[in-house]
């Protein structure tokens, strides 16, 4: 599955919810008598976590949670990032040989929609139990979803088209001049910020 975490790859068929019409979420960190008991922010490594366990326990195979918060080289998130404008996550995930793809940006922060996604396939697994239908079965609707729209080439997104291989204080030149109108401080977002950053970071590599 060609899907990157950073930044976000929001799959194409699943309408977006407006800034105004997400909340914060009331997940926790503590489990006491079999229930989250709200104890402290949630923070995203506790609820990668707790979105691993999910994942292992119905089978699911080659995760990948894409977010707007830039990733280690682990492809898990750096700490101590602010949080982003956009907290969207979008898991995307193998189970029983088939591609899914399971999307969350009803809260205000990228945990508790991580955490959020989390508790969906945990209800799922116990709604299983019941012996009416599988897992597989239930997460029917989040299969075959369309891939995210493909990524731009670094010099379309940096303006090098038609020129020899730029270096690397061309590139940060021309990076920073984007970054200024993509940023969403100036009017831009999250989206074409990524975008900028995901294109300095794709031309240093070819460049070597």
């Amino acid at each position: 599955m060609s899907v990157s975490a950073y930044p976000l790859q929001w799959p194409a068929s699943r309408p977006r919810k407006a800034p105004a019409e997400r909340r914060d979420g009331r997940f926790s960190i503590k489990r006491h008598n079999g229930r989250w008991m709200e104890t402290k922010a949630l923070s995203v490594a506790e609820a990668l976590g707790r979105l691993q366990d999910e994942l292992d326990r119905i089978g699911a195979r080659y995760p990948v949670v894409s977010t707007n918060l830039v990733t280690r080289l682990d492809g898990l998130p750096r700490s101590g990032q602010a949080e982003p404008n956009d907290p969207g996550v979008a898991l995307y995930f193998d189970l029983s040989g088939k591609p899914h793809c399971m999307p969350c940006d009803t809260y205000t922060k990228v945990a508790q929609n991580i955490a959020a996604i989390a508790a969906y396939i945990e209800a799922t697994r116990a709604i299983e139990r019941h012996g009416v239908s599988s897992v597989a079965e239930m997460f029917a609707g989040f299969t075959a979803l369309p891939a995210p729209n493909a990524r731009r080439a670094w010099r379309d997104v940096l303006g090098f088209q038609g020129v020899q291989l730029p270096t690397k204080a061309e590139i940060d030149a021309a990076w920073r001049d984007k970054a200024k109108k993509a940023h969403p401080d100036a009017g831009g977002s999250d989206a074409l910020m990524a975008e900028v950053n995901q294109a300095r970071a794709d031309a240093i590599k070819e460049i070597g």
